[in-house]
């Protein structure tokens, strides 16, 4: 990760990234999920996360409060490298 700025992941990813989520906070590394397709079930992982897109019919600004996560998107058809920052 030495090096990135972001580390994209999906849903499916999360069970299995519990290490690379821990070493992006040293690394300076921003962590993106794309949550599109499933419904959020929160846990260590969210705190980790600054971007988290989901499906449209969500309410992004409630998961952004209830989560923490700093930008949280709803929206089925956005390209989540468009969203980066």
């Amino acid at each position: 990760m030495s090096g990135q700025r972001w580390l994209l992941m999906t849903a499916d990813d999360l069970p299995h990234a519990t290490a690379a989520l821990m070493f992006s906070e040293l690394e300076d590394v921003l962590v993106a999920v794309d949550h599109r397709g499933s419904t959020p079930e929160w846990g260590l992982w969210s705190r980790a996360v600054h971007l988290l897109v989901v499906d449209g019919s969500a309410d992004a600004e409630a998961l952004r409060i209830a989560s923490g996560i700093s930008k949280v998107i709803a929206d089925d058809n956005v390209d989540l490298h468009a969203c980066l920052w």
